[in-house]
C-alpha cells in the first residue's frame, strides 16, 4: 500500500495542477467580474474532486495500457510483414473507435434535427435517425480511411505536409460546390472524431510503426495520423452533403 501511496498522490497532484488554470479563470469571472457567489459550492467541489481523480486515473491508464498496446500491435503487424492485415487493422481501429464516439453521436443528432427544421430533410423521427446514422457512418469511414492513408504514408515515407496541403485544396473545392447547410457540419466533424481512445491508440500506432521500420524517424514519421483523422471527415461529409442533395 505504501508503495502505491506516493505515485497515486503524485498523479492526483499533477491532475489538480493541470486543472488549476480552468478553476482560477472560472472563479475570477464568477467572484470578481460578475461579483456573485458560487452556487452549490459543496456539489461543485465534490464534482471537481471526481474530475481530478478521474483525470489522474485516465492518464495513468493511457500510459499503462493504450500506449503500449498500440505500439506492440504496430511492432507485431510489422514483423508479420503483411500489408493487408496492417491496412485492415488501421481501418478497423479508426472506424471502430469513431462510430461509437459520444461527441459524434451528439453532433450527428443535432445536425439531423437542424436539417429537419430547415426543411432539408423530413421532420419525422425515422428520417432524422436515418440521416444521423448515415452521417456517423460517413465520418467513421472517413477516419478509417484516414488512418490507412497515414499508415501508408509512414510505410512509403511520403512528406506529411504535401498530403495535408492537397487535402485542404480538395476541401476548398468541395466547399464551393457543397450545400451551404452541410459545410459547417463537415468542418465540425473533423474535430469530434478524435476521441480520448482514438488519439492515444493512433499516436502509439504511428510511433510504433515508425520505430519498427528501418530508415524511419519516430519524431518525423511517427506523428501526423491525427491530422489525417481530422482532415478526411471534412472531405467525406462534404461529399455526403453533395450526394444527399442530388
Amino acid at each position: 500500500m505504501l508503495g502505491w501511496g506516493f505515485p497515486v498522490l503524485r498523479l492526483i497532484g499533477g491532475a489538480a495542477k493541470d486543472l488549476a488554470p480552468i478553476v482560477l479563470v472560472v472563479a475570477f469571472f464568477q467572484l470578481v467580474v460578475l461579483k456573485q457567489g458560487i452556487p452549490n459550492l459543496l456539489d461543485l467541489t465534490f464534482g471537481l474532486l471526481l474530475v481530478i481523480i478521474g483525470l489522474a486515473v485516465f492518464i495513468q491508464g493511457l500510459e499503462m495500457a493504450l500506449f503500449p498496446l498500440g505500439a506492440s500491435l504496430a511492432h507485431a503487424l510489422t514483423r508479420k510483414g503483411s500489408l493487408m492485415w496492417l491496412m485492415l487493422f488501421s481501418f478497423g481501429l479508426g472506424f471502430g473507435t469513431t462510430v461509437a464516439e459520444p461527441a459524434l453521436i451528439a453532433v450527428a443528432g443535432e445536425a439531423a434535427g437542424t436539417m429537419a427544421r430547415a426543411g432539408a430533410i423530413e421532420e419525422s423521427a425515422s428520417a432524422q435517425s436515418s440521416y444521423a446514422t448515415a452521417l456517423r457512418y460517413t465520418v467513421a469511414l472517413a477516419v478509417g480511411a484516414s488512418i490507412m492513408l497515414g499508415v501508408l504514408r509512414i510505410l512509403k515515407g511520403w512528406p506529411v505536409h504535401w498530403l495535408i496541403i492537397a487535402g485542404y485544396m480538395i476541401v476548398v473545392v468541395l466547399t464551393a460546390v457543397a450545400p451551404p447547410e452541410i459545410v459547417g457540419i463537415a468542418y465540425d466533424s473533423g474535430g469530434v472524431t478524435t476521441s480520448t481512445i482514438t488519439v492515444p491508440l493512433v499516436t502509439a500506432l504511428g510511433i510504433g510503426l515508425a520505430s519498427s521500420i528501418g530508415g524511419r524517424n519516430p519524431m518525423i514519421d511517427g506523428f501526423g495520423l491525427i491530422a489525417f483523422a481530422s482532415l478526411c471527415p471534412i472531405i467525406f461529409v462534404l461529399i455526403f452533403g453533395i450526394v444527399i442533395k442530388s
